[in-house]
C-alpha cells in the first residue's frame, strides 16, 4: 500500500534507503524516548529495513518535496496495548530536522482513516513514555483520549525501566472529531 497526504507520501520502506534511515536514526534524541538503540551504521540501518522496517503495515515517511523518507509510522496488530483482534497500535518516529511541522500528525491522520475505514478496526492505541512531551502532543491533537498509566515498565532495548501512558481512540470519538 502507498498513501498520500497534502505533503507526504507513505510507502514501504526499501533496502536503498539506508543511508537516510541512518541519518535520522542515529541521533539519540529520536530512538531513545521512542524506545529504540540509535542506529550505529549505514548497514545496522539496512539490517533494520530488512528486519524490524518490513513489518506489514509500517511505513517510510516520505516528503512530497524531495521524494526522501524522514520518518516511519505503522500499525502494530497483537501487541502489549492492542491485544483484540478488532484494534491496533500506531507507531511513529521523526528525524529531528523534521520536528514541530506537523507532519506525524498529518502521515497519523491518514493511517488512522485507513484503520478504521479499510482494516475495519475498532480502536486504535497509541503510548508513550515519561519525557516525550512531543509524542504525548500528537496524540493530543489526533483525539486519543488517556487510557492508563504503568509504572516499572522493562524497556529492553535501551536496558531501562520508565513510566508509560496509553492512550486510546476509538472509532466512536474519530468519527465525532474527523
Amino acid at each position: 500500500m502507498i498513501f498520500e497526504t497534502e505533503r507526504l507520501i507513505l510507502r514501504p520502506w526499501k533496502e536503498t534507503d539506508a543511508e537516510e534511515l541512518y541519518k535520522y536514526a542515529k541521533d539519540g534524541r529520536v530512538g531513545h524516548p521512542a524506545g529504540w538503540p540509535v542506529h550505529t551504521s549505514v548497514e545496522n540501518s539496512r539490517e533494520i529495513i530488512k528486519t524490524v522496517l518490513s513489518e506489514p503495515e509500517t511505513y517510510a515517511v516520505v516528503l512530497k518535496e524531495t521524494g526522501l523518507p524522514v520518518g516511519s509510522i505503522g500499525l502494530m496488530f497483537h501487541t502489549a496495548l492492542a491485544v483484540e483482534d478488532n484494534e491496533c497500535e500506531l507507531g511513529y518516529w521523526l528525524g529531528v530536522p523534521y520536528w514541530g511541522n506537523g507532519l506525524i500528525p498529518e502521515a497519523s491522520r491518514e493511517l488512522i482513516r485507513y484503520a478504521f475505514e479499510d482494516l475495519r478496526v475498532k480502536r486504535v492505541w497509541c503510548g508513550y513514555s515519561d519525557g516525550n512531551e512531543k509524542s504525548k502532543r500528537v496524540q493530543e491533537k489526533l483525539g486519543f483520549e488517556y487510557h492508563r498509566r504503568d509504572e516499572n515498565v522493562w524497556f529492553s532495548q535501551v536496558g531501562e525501566f520508565r513510566t508509560s501512558y496509553a492512550n486510546l481512540l476509538t472509532k466512536e470519538r474519530w468519527e465525532l472529531i474527523s
